[in-house]
């Protein structure tokens, strides 16, 4: 599959186009409630929200950066753009490999080997279920207790995941996957610079990020201390989403997960409302955050596009580098 993406620009379309007529579907599949929920809510809200999922990514942006370079592949910031976002929208596509398989070869496009865009993708995904988890662990036993009791087990993963980020056990998983898939083993280990800067954009980002789901919560319900409850409920809803990899993007998944959350917060604080106020206020929180998600997956693949289009490849795209692969 890769050799075929490497050497057929008609299939790089295809995939592009397939990957766009699913994020078109994830957006139209619940387009009237979507709708009704956008009219429930104030312009700043809904821009703020987007604007703070944009930010968020951008954070993220940076820390894949840093682990690449890490690595050994040092791209501009324009062109980690381009290979991060456009290749990640193969998420969208049925199936766990294709966004791998386009970051990876577009990676090469750039001069990085395959086998440091898969180790970075990887490690970066790492990282921010890392930080993902430990915000839900730090917030929901104190906002939305019932659910906290619900997801214990995803504190499970947060000793596991720091016990894989150390260096020596690290390097073994990453070249234990490159060698089933075939593919040279890593030639470095991630410095712990690279890897301290990338825990801290990421968890810049997962902080970032929860600002959407409070400025929806404060518009709805006139309550704007609710921070943690959002930030804590979208984390926790990203990373369920996450280890359910069957469902692409977590669609459905990660909604269910977030009204779950937010459900238990606010009947935990109702501060005035009801049964029904309080599952319209969730629904519309969580179709908002799909919606800001999938529109800035659009967008930030858009702009990575058209920074990175006219990017050389480094000095690392010669032949013996290619002929290594």
């Amino acid at each position: 599959m890769l050799r075929r993406l490497r050497t057929s620009r008609l299939l790089r379309v295809l995939l592009a186009l397939v990957a766009i007529g699913f994020l078109g579907y994830g957006l139209t599949r619940n387009w009237d409630d979507t709708r009704r929920a956008l009219a429930e809510l104030s312009w700043w809200s809904v821009a703020g929200a987007w604007a703070s999922v944009m930010a968020g990514a951008g954070c993220m942006l940076v820390a894949w950066q840093r682990v690449v370079a890490g690595l050994g592949s040092p791209l501009p910031l324009r062109v980690a753009a381009r290979v991060l976002f456009v290749g990640q929208l193969g998420k969208y596509v049925p199936g766990s490999v294709w966004a791998y398989a386009a970051m990876m070869e577009l990676g090469r496009d750039h001069g990085c080997p395959p086998r440091r865009t898969f180790s970075a993708t990887s490690l970066a995904l790492l990282v921010s279920l890392g930080c993902a988890v430990g915000l839900a662990a730090a917030t929901l036993p104190f906002t939305a207790r019932s659910m906290a009791g619900r997801t214990w087990y995803l504190v499970l993963v947060i000793p596991v995941i720091a016990v894989c980020l150390h260096p020596r056990v690290l390097t073994w998983g990453l070249n234990l996957a490159l060698r089933i898939a075939r593919r040279e083993p890593v030639e470095r280990v991630l410095p712990g610079r690279a890897l301290l800067a990338a825990l801290g954009w990421t968890l810049l980002g997962w902080l970032v990020y929860g600002l959407h789901a409070w400025l929806v919560l404060g518009d709805l319900t006139g309550d704007f201390s609710l921070y943690a409850l959002g930030a804590g409920a979208y984390a926790a809803a990203w990373a369920t989403g996450l280890l359910i990899a069957v469902v692409p993007a977590g669609v459905g998944v990660r909604e269910a997960a977030m009204a779950a959350a937010l459900m238990s917060g606010l009947s935990q604080d109702a501060g005035g409302l009801g049964t029904v106020e309080t599952v319209a206020v969730v629904s519309v929180v969580a179709l908002v955050s799909r919606l800001a998600f999938t529109l800035t997956d659009l967008a930030w693949a858009g702009i990575g596009w058209l920074l990175g289009r006219r990017a050389q490849a480094p000095a690392e795209t010669s032949a013996s580098a290619y002929a290594a692969q």
